[in-house]
């Protein structure tokens, strides 16, 4: 007969293992009433005889890589929101109505600038923690820019710069904790 191993854990470490994950959320704290993070936008004129407006979807995501806020969406028509393909996997194809209450018309090429109020798409403000901005610049007979950039938002101010792509200016990202 094979000798049996029985392991012995202490209940005392049971209940610390147990109560981890509740302490954890318990202390995370929502950013401040007035936080806000302003984006500065710029869609270069491109000189060429084809070129179309582009379509951009600027969006948050959670350090969990969940769409948290869709911030803004320029698109002509709905058929082509299936070209922002980044953006249309993790939220366009699950929620019309979020589709329907942020859509707007294509930009001209220019220097936009927009607020993100640290609020999620229900309206609820979001922790404090680690996210990423996303912005997706697709054009047609164009090219297609799928831009990121990892943020930590708190108590503190703190200022992000995207370096130009083909299709994008530079995006600046200033996050304010208080107006």
């Amino acid at each position: 007969m094979k000798p049996s191993f029985t392991t012995f854990v202490p209940r005392s470490l049971i209940a610390m293992a147990l109560a981890f994950p509740l302490t954890f959320t318990a202390n995370a704290k929502p950013l401040p009433e007035s936080a806000t993070m302003e984006v500065e936008f710029t869609l270069p004129k491109i000189e060429t005889s084809m070129y179309a407006r582009p379509y951009v979807a600027v969006w948050i995501e959670d350090a969990k890589r969940k769409p948290i806020r869709t911030v803004q969406l320029w698109v002509g028509k709905d058929e082509w929101l299936k070209d922002l393909r980044s953006w249309w996997r993790k939220v366009g194809r699950y929620d019309r109505e979020l589709v329907d209450a942020v859509t707007s018309a294509t930009r001209p090429a220019g220097e936009y600038r927009f607020v993100w109020d640290g609020l999620n798409d229900d309206g609820e403000r979001v922790e404090q923690g680690d996210y990423t901005f996303y912005a997706e610049v697709v054009r047609e007979h164009g090219g297609r820019n799928y831009l990121r950039q990892k943020m930590t938002l708190g108590e503190e101010a703190v200022t992000y710069e995207l370096a130009p792509t083909e299709e994008t200016g530079s995006i600046s990202l200033s996050y304010k904790p208080q107006a």
